[in-house]
């Protein structure tokens, strides 16, 4: 290969002396030098400060210390032993062992005395002055696993209790539910003394007599469809009167409030005796027995039919042919009253009437009620508050849907709604035959599999797409169980007392008793001879 001519060739490039390339090298050796130096300076001083006080407040908060943290911590051993040490103590006393109890809790208390001594004065515990209180501890916890004090035992013991207390929880709620029935049914002395003084002087008094005939026969109320008309079925003489009381006392015009009340053979003397003797502001109230009734019979009546089958009879009155598997309430005799089933018949009990207000007995009444005839129930028969706030109270809680017949006719989550005050278009009802599904219903309930008890079930299917919601505050109820807004309370029109807690008994709430008892004139002489107060 040619080489290039010297006028072609590339320049030398000029060097650097060595001593020029060491001399700048040390230069930046050293400046590099003095810049760390000064940022170790001024981030020494924040590290010295805050490693202290991290340290202290883990002491502080946590209690926890680098000492604890070490695998041969005697401080953690001791943590260890004493949290065990609770355990079987609880251990011991279950299974009635107190001695042992008492040493494990003397021995508990001098290991938390060491800890306390080494947290106030902050250094950590030795070997040394430890090791007599972890060897004494041991052989106790050792003792408690010769004991049967072990993890093992303990869950079978605790899975024994369980068991244990919710057999006695079972039990309990059982006989609550049982004596809370029976005192729900009781009848008080007091108004079973009013009920014998009032047919006494029934019966003792023409006079009386006479002026009940006489207020019956001018009483053209009676079937005048421009009045107000209310209807209760009841064999309770006081809570009835509460009702007419209280329903009269808030009306805007009780001259044209009647009332008509249906009773039994026991109680209609004393019913009699009571309407004529008082009067409420000019409410006219007609007293009739269901007894009277010539059309109310087995051929017609499903549950009178019902009560003729010895099955049914022995159901509900022997209480003894299913073991006491079913609870005491779904074995009520009172479910198959006629006073209770009357309801699905007030087409035929007032057959010259076109609306009717139906109440139960254990309501009070605290505003005008007649804004509920004037109510549209756009062609549905039954205008009732509905209770489906709550999932509670839909359909699929009252019924049974595993049988077929409930499962393709009625929708689950249908929203309930509550007997106690209800708005009826005997027109509609009359014209729809509503009798008759109430019939058809109750007839394929004979062996109870569509639903166990009440009037509310059956109810709920004779009326299903016929019911009418109305505004809530007209019928506000559970103050005969529960706890009740005291808002709700005082805009309520109609406060129903439903549940066991009657006012009139002594199980009754007690806070919401005097909103029942100011419409119980207490002075009045009949009611101090029988002691009610």
């Amino acid at each position: 290969m040619r080489r290039r001519g010297l006028d072609f060739r590339r320049p030398v490039r000029k060097r650097f002396p060595n001593v020029v390339w060491w001399t700048v090298c040390g230069i930046l050796v050293l400046v590099l030098i003095v810049v760390l130096s000064r940022e170790g300076q001024t981030e020494s001083k924040p590290t010295i400060s805050r490693k202290p006080y991290r340290r202290d407040r883990i002491m502080e908060g946590v209690t926890i210390t680098d000492e604890m943290l070490s695998s041969n911590s005697v401080t953690r051993q001791l943590t260890d032993q004493i949290s065990l040490a609770k355990a079987f103590v609880v251990i011991a006393k279950e299974s009635n062992n107190l001695q042992f109890a008492w040493e494990l809790s003397a021995q508990i208390r001098n290991s938390q005395a060491l800890l306390s001594n080494a947290a106030t004065r902050r250094t950590p515990l030795t070997v040394g002055e430890s090791e007599t209180a972890i060897r004494d501890m041991a052989l106790l916890l050792y003792q408690a696993q010769q004991l049967h004090y072990d993890s093992a035992t303990m869950l079978m013991r605790l899975r024994a209790k369980i068991q244990t207390l919710e057999e006695q929880m079972s039990s309990a709620n059982e006989k609550s539910s049982k004596y809370g029935q029976i005192a729900a049914e009781e009848v008080p002395k007091s108004l079973y003394c009013l009920g014998v003084r009032l047919t006494t002087e029934w019966f003792g008094n023409p006079n009386l007599q006479k002026k009940h005939r006489e207020r019956k026969q001018m009483d053209a109320k009676l079937k005048d469809n421009s009045m107000y008309h209310f209807c209760i079925f009841s064999d309770n003489i006081l809570a009835s009167s509460v009702v007419v009381n209280s329903t009269a006392l808030n009306s805007k015009n009780p001259d044209k409030i009647v009332f008509h009340l249906v009773t039994d053979e026991i109680n209609y003397a004393a019913m009699n005796a009571w309407f004529t003797v008082n009067s409420f502001r000019g409410v006219a109230v007609e007293v009739q027995k269901f007894e009277d009734f010539k059309w109310l019979n087995a051929s017609y009546v499903p549950v009178l039919k019902q009560l003729q089958d010895s099955e049914t009879q022995s159901y509900y009155f022997s209480g003894h042919n299913d073991d006491g598997r079913t609870p005491i309430k779904f074995r009520n005799p009172k479910y198959l009253s006629m006073l209770n089933h009357l309801r699905f018949y007030i087409p035929e009990v007032y057959p010259a009437l076109k609306k009717v207000v139906f109440l139960d007995d254990d309501i009070v009444v605290q505003k005008d009620l007649s804004g509920l005839f004037s109510i549209d129930l756009n062609g549905n028969v039954n205008g009732a508050v509905e209770t489906c706030m709550e999932t509670f109270h839909r359909y699929h809680k009252y019924l049974n849907y595993s049988h077929p017949l409930i499962r393709s006719h009625f929708d689950p989550d249908a929203c309930g709604w509550a007997f106690g005050m209800n708005v009826f278009d005997l027109v509609a009802w009359r014209k729809r035959n509503v009798t008759g599904i109430y019939h058809y219903w109750q007839e394929r309930n004979v062996d109870r599999t569509l639903w166990k008890l009440g009037t509310l079930p059956p109810g709920l299917l004779t009326f299903y797409g016929l019911t009418e919601a109305l505004d809530p505050s007209w019928h506000v109820l559970g103050l005969g169980y529960t706890n009740v807004d005291s808002q709700l309370i005082e805009t309520g029109a109609v406060l129903h007392f439903n549940g066991n807690s009657k006012p009139w008994l002594k199980i009754g709430i007690e806070k919401f008793k005097p909103l029942w008892e100011k419409y119980v004139d207490y002075s009045h002489p009949l009611l101090q001879q029988c002691n009610f107060h």
